[in-house]
């Protein structure tokens, strides 16, 4: 794999050593540390670090913040803000209190940021504020990858494969890796991409009601979303720590180690990212210390698929799912769109006026989402697309050849929107009967056939993606005509004549704005109420 070449691979590595000299640190003219005991962490690609005892340090200056990081070799980190002489450094400290084995020379020991005290004396010399050495990702093989490959991922779930793939080839033991991402969706709380060595990729997306669950609530990924860092198991050790479920069950499958760590999109927003070995010794330090280094810019990338997948979603939601699609296609401009012939569905909840002053809000509300939710969740499932909701009325259609994606022929697309008009007829009548001593929802619906205008209107700054034209207006002035004649559908003669089964015929009656009489027509197998 290109990027990957383990013969060129570098290793990652971590050092303790003894200052040979007294270390010491100053915050706005007060030393808050002073020490002939320091350690010096050296680490690949970093600056060194100096590590005090805590008897050594000011801990009076020293206020403990909510700031938690995690590093798959050291641990935890906890974080400290400085005070001294009326000055305050936020989070210019930290220490590893729970540390992983190793960073176990530092249990307990006390860190500063240089740029965030005054100076930093090695003896009598001050040290200056070294920057990171950044050789480029080219110094790390996973880094490599990431520059050369992963841009060529078309989907989340690509690049979590491939990801997971490079890392094979780079010489880390991951046999299973999971990674969740909180997403922006009034169903689903997380995408969750799931890889197996021997079964490859698959993508779950849980639903909000995973936060009550226990397999959720009782797992690592509950603890790092809330804001506790990460979490590494070894699990070879006789000692071993089964603290999670999930933990529990991969020991009894014979894994050898598990980490579980946090990420951040550029926003901020947390993620997890776990990995499971069953190899010999688990992940190396050098394992994690290139996963680590790597993980933002994994992130970045990752990030990229999860904001078009929001927007996706959002736009679907919002807009509806084939609107949504075009919209990100590129029809944004005013104006932008195209004449279609469809199958124009109008339906509308009758003495809603009433209901909506007699009810209260709340009540209301609920009274019309039930409604909406027999409604338009019928006509999604029989492949219609949802255009607007104009106060408690739905504007519709099935769409009939042309360009649309899943458009049908006319008299597939009139059987669809009979369907979905049964549909909603049944489940709004066992709605009823499942809420007896509730107000009955009651509606019309009318269903006509024509050539429309589908795209933008509205002003530059505010558009909306819709129908116009006769054929909309039609429909709905053949929904009108339900209550009149008591019927749940009305269906126009054009829809009539391209439907190729039998309807009832209701007669001819004038239309508002329609010139002479139409004949109208209904299914009477779609229940009344």
């Amino acid at each position: 794999m290109a990027g990957c070449d383990q013969g060129r691979m570098s290793e990652y590595q971590i050092r303790f050593e003894p200052s040979p000299r007294r270390v010491r640190v100053e915050f706005n003219g007060t030393w808050v540390a002073d020490s002939e005991r320091a350690l010096i962490l050296h680490e690949t690609r970093l600056p060194p670090a100096y590590y005090f005892p805590r008897e050594d340090v000011q801990v009076a200056l020293l206020e403990k913040t909510e700031q938690v990081t995690h590093c798959p070799i050291r641990g935890n980190a906890t974080y400290w803000t400085l005070r001294a002489a009326g000055a305050l450094a936020e989070n210019a400290a930290w220490s590893y209190e729970e540390p992983y084995e190793e960073g176990a020379p530092v249990k307990g020991y006390i860190s500063f940021y240089p740029d965030r005290v005054s100076a930093v004396y090695d003896g009598d010399d001050e040290i200056p504020q070294l920057a990171r050495a950044e050789p480029g990702l080219h110094a790390n093989s996973i880094g490599g990858w990431l520059l050369a490959e992963a841009w060529k991922a078309a989907t989340p779930e690509a690049l979590v494969d491939g990801f997971c793939r490079c890392l094979k080839a780079c010489g880390v033991p991951v046999a299973r890796m999971t990674v969740i991402t909180p997403t922006l969706h009034p169903q689903v709380f997380a995408s969750v991409f799931v890889w197996r060595e021997d079964s490859g990729m698959r993508t779950i997306f849980e639903p909000h009601d995973i936060l009550r669950q226990a397999k959720f609530k009782d797992s690592p990924f509950a603890l790092i979303l809330r804001g506790a860092g990460g979490v590494r198991r070894r699990l070879e050790q006789r000692d071993a720590k089964l603290d999670f479920p999930v933990v529990k069950d991969l020991s009894a499958e014979g894994a050898t180690d598990y980490v579980a760590m946090p990420f951040h999109f550029a926003d901020g927003q947390l993620n997890v990212l776990s990995m499971t070995s069953f190899a010999p010794g688990g992940f190396s330090t050098s394992d994690l210390g290139r996963v680590y280094e790597v993980l933002p810019a994994f992130g970045r990338m990752l990030e990229v698929h999860a904001q078009r997948r929001t927007a996706v979603t959002l736009l679907q939601t919002f807009l509806g799912r084939h609107t949504g699609a075009r919209v990100l296609d590129g029809l944004v401009k005013h104006g932008d769109g195209e004449h279609i012939e469809a199958v124009v569905w109008f339906s509308d909840l009758r003495d809603s006026t009433a209901l909506s002053q007699s009810m209260g809000r709340d009540a209301y509300l609920v009274y019309l989402n039930r409604y909406f939710h027999c409604m338009a969740g019928a006509i999604m499932e029989k492949g219609g697309e949802v255009l607007r909701f104009i106060g408690d009325a739905a504007l519709a259609i099935f769409p009939i050849g042309g360009s649309w994606s899943g458009s049908t022929g006319a008299a597939e697309a009139c059987r669809r929107a009979l369907a979905a008009a049964q549909l909603a007829g049944e489940r709004i009548a066992e709605d009823n009967a499942a809420h007896p001593a509730r107000n009955p929802i009651r509606y019309g619906i009318g269903l006509h056939l024509g050539q429309v205008t589908y795209g933008n209107i509205g002003v530059p700054e505010r558009l909306e993606f819709t129908v116009i034209g006769s054929a909309a207006n039609a429909a709905a002035r053949v929904e009108s005509m339900t209550k009149t004649l008591g019927r749940n559908l009305v269906i126009s003669a054009a829809f009539a004549e391209a439907y190729p089964g039998k309807l009832e015929a209701l007669g001819n009656f004038k239309l508002k704005d329609v010139e002479g009489e139409q004949p109208l027509f209904t299914l009477s197998s779609v229940p009344s109420t």
